[in-house]
């Protein structure tokens, strides 16, 4: 020891007291040493923490109980002259507990600063949740996912690095602009309402949103919306986390679409059998009214049942086009029961006489707000399945009833809502626990050979997921399967359409420019019209009707244009249409019209829209009402 630092010891050992003071009997871990770091005296609270004390034999350096990692910088402060004022310093100290972080105040003690006393506080608990803290903040900052903070009223007051660069918005851009970022991607007030009665209610809101970003490319996120509570339970914030899910989407879509199409081909059979007893009877009355013309009343029954196959065929149309093309995701109140009526109606043509069908249908089922589109593939898919479990026929039962969301057996439904159940039951050869355990996973399968891509099911999957349904299914070895879908009810009733007391519309003496390639669709329209008082012009084609609208010597109030023709389509005369005639009304005919061309008539301002086969009494109201609006105007 220096000279300097035992003169001081010598004049301060005789007790504690004379180097710790009033410190010596503190609740804080207090200890004396000297400049070369040998320790000289500690308090009881010291050596309780420490387990070490300034009576041991070989004598303490403090150095011994600091971190390893530490101990440099340590050292650097025990070495440098002392200071009159006081210093703290932070390091992890070895304690019977462990490693713990200790901040110490030292002062020197004495006019000679040959002695220096340390007071210790033990702020592990801080340091930790400082760094907790930082990983929380580094995690936010370097999330994949966008994340959004609000206040509970919604406005927003934080955005992680990756919702500015996904959606182009800063704090202080949406700060400046105030723009409602939770309001973002719901189509209509009504979705955002019961977006905050959620929110408000307490529960956690989870959706599937799109739009725009900033380069004007459509983008899908999954979003997920949950309460903040301070340490009462009271909602003081909202977060906000936004995934990227379009590509996801895009996919999905494209398995979707691929099993509709494997699903075609197994309707196939049964719609070219319908189609041809259609067309049996379609024939077989138009004979008999040409053999018979002279006895009216045979020809009007005629008449009536050849129309009666026409609406029959419409429909067999209709159901086509549904499984085939891509059409647009569209929720709106549906009648369940309906639905499986007419789809019944239609497999029952399709597969063997061997299958059996039950309908055990519940009266005055609520309707289901879904994709008419997509709840077709999920009873087309599981009554598939069902009829190849049955290689030697069966009976498929299709039921309906309606279940509280507290009594289904799926912890994921919402306990206030009512649902929709739809049940498919076999009576085949049943799965074991091994494969109902792996029904939902994309391409597996247990077809034999390429009778089945294993889409099925997975399709039927995602689809109930993105209805925010449920799906339980029960099923063992010989005794069959049961698939039970669960899919929230509408608050709105469906309204059932109002068919026409009469085929019969309104005349006028307008000039009508007619646009079809189908000779016989042409003179139809010609004769009814021209029946009714309008005076008509007929086009073959795009080119001759590009020459009536390009003539201004033409008189032309209303035109009704097909799609699909040859020389100009029906896009191309509108936009020439646009061009020379912008106030004449258009009435778009057309049996297929697809998401995208109807979008690109839509930017050219087109509005009214005709799907084929029609009804001559729906094609002249909805003209009449054209030109008696553009009379109005």
């Amino acid at each position: 020891m220096n000279d300097w630092a035992t003169s001081t010891v010598a004049q301060t050992a005789d007790s504690l007291e004379g180097l710790l003071g009033e410190w010596v009997g503190s609740r804080m871990a207090v200890y004396c040493r000297d400049r070369s770091g040998r320790l000289l005296a500690a308090n009881a609270a010291f050596v309780r923490r420490f387990g070490r004390s300034a009576d041991e034999p070989a004598g303490l350096v403090v150095s011994e109980l600091v971190h390893p990692e530490e101990l440099a910088e340590f050292n650097s402060a025990v070495a440098r002259p002392p200071s009159e004022h006081e210093a703290a310093r932070t390091h992890r100290w070895l304690t019977k507990q462990g490693w713990r972080w200790y901040t110490w105040e030292e002062t020197p003690v004495g006019t000679d600063g040959g002695v220096i006393r340390a007071v210790g506080r033990d702020i592990t608990r801080q340091r930790l949740a400082e760094e907790l803290y930082l990983k929380l903040s580094r995690a936010v900052d370097q999330s994949p996912v966008s994340m959004v903070i609000t206040d509970a009223d919604g406005r927003v007051q934080y955005v992680n690095p990756k919702y500015v660069q996904v959606s182009g918005h800063s704090l202080e851009d949406i700060l400046d602009r105030d723009l409602p970022v939770l309001r973002e991607g719901h189509e209509t007030e009504e979705s955002y309402r019961q977006f905050w009665n959620t929110v408000r209610s307490g529960r956690e809101w989870r959706g599937e949103l799109a739009h725009q970003k900033p380069d004007g490319t459509l983008m899908w996120e999954s979003i997920q919306v949950s309460c903040l509570r301070n340490a009462a339970g009271e909602t003081t914030n909202l977060l906000c986390m936004r995934e990227d899910i379009t590509e996801r989407r895009r996919l999905q879509e494209e398995l979707r679409q691929a099993q509709k199409m494997e699903s075609l081909g197994t309707l196939a059979g049964g719609i070219a059998h319908d189609f041809n007893n259609i067309l049996a009877v379609m024939n077989g009355y138009a004979e008999i009214s040409l053999m018979h013309t002279g006895d009216a009343a045979l020809v009007q029954k005629s008449l009536r049942e050849i129309k009666r196959a026409v609406q029959r065929a419409s429909g067999l149309v209709r159901q086509i086009l549904t499984f085939s093309r891509k059409a647009d995701v569209h929720f709106a109140p549906l009648d369940l029961n309906q639905l499986v009526r007419d789809l019944v109606t239609l497999l029952a043509e399709t597969f063997p006489r061997t299958v059996n069908f039950g309908l055990e249908l519940r009266d005055g089922l609520p309707p289901l707000l879904a994709d008419q589109n997509q709840i077709q593939q999920i009873v087309l898919n599981l009554c598939v399945n069902a009829r190849d479990a049955m290689p030697e026929g069966g009976t498929i039962t299709v039921r309906t009833n309606i279940c509280p969301g507290a009594g289904l057996p799926n912890a994921e439904a919402a306990r206030d809502l009512n649902y929709a159940c739809l049940q498919v039951i076999d009576t085949g050869t049943g799965m074991t626990p091994e494969v109902r355990a792996r029904i939902f996973e994309p391409f597996f399968t247990t077809k034999e050979g390429n009778r089945g891509t294993g889409l099925g099911l997975a399709v039927v999957y995602g689809i109930v997921a993105s209805h925010r349904g449920t799906i339980d299914v029960q099923s063992a070895p010989g005794a069959g399967s049961t698939f039970a879908i669960y899919l929230p009810v509408a608050e709105t009733a469906v309204v059932a359409p109002v068919a026409p007391a009469s085929s019969e519309f309104a005349g006028g003496t307008e000039s009508i420019l007619i646009v079809d390639d189908e000779d016989g669709l042409r003179k139809l329209l010609e004769t009814a019209f021209a029946r009714k008082g309008y005076r008509t012009i007929c086009a073959c084609d795009g080119l001759e009707a590009l020459d009536f609208i390009s003539n201004p010597q033409c008189a032309i109030d209303a035109a009704l244009l097909d799609l699909n023709m040859p020389g100009a389509s029906g896009l191309a005369v509108m936009k020439v249409i646009k061009a020379c005639r912008p106030r004449l009304k258009v009435l778009v005919v057309s049996g297929h019209l697809s998401p995208e061309v109807r979008a690109e008539f839509e930017r050219l301002g087109q509005r009214e829209f005709l799907s084929k086969p029609y009804t001559l009494h729906d094609l002249g109201g909805t003209l009449r009402k054209m030109l008696d609006i553009n009379k109005e105007s």
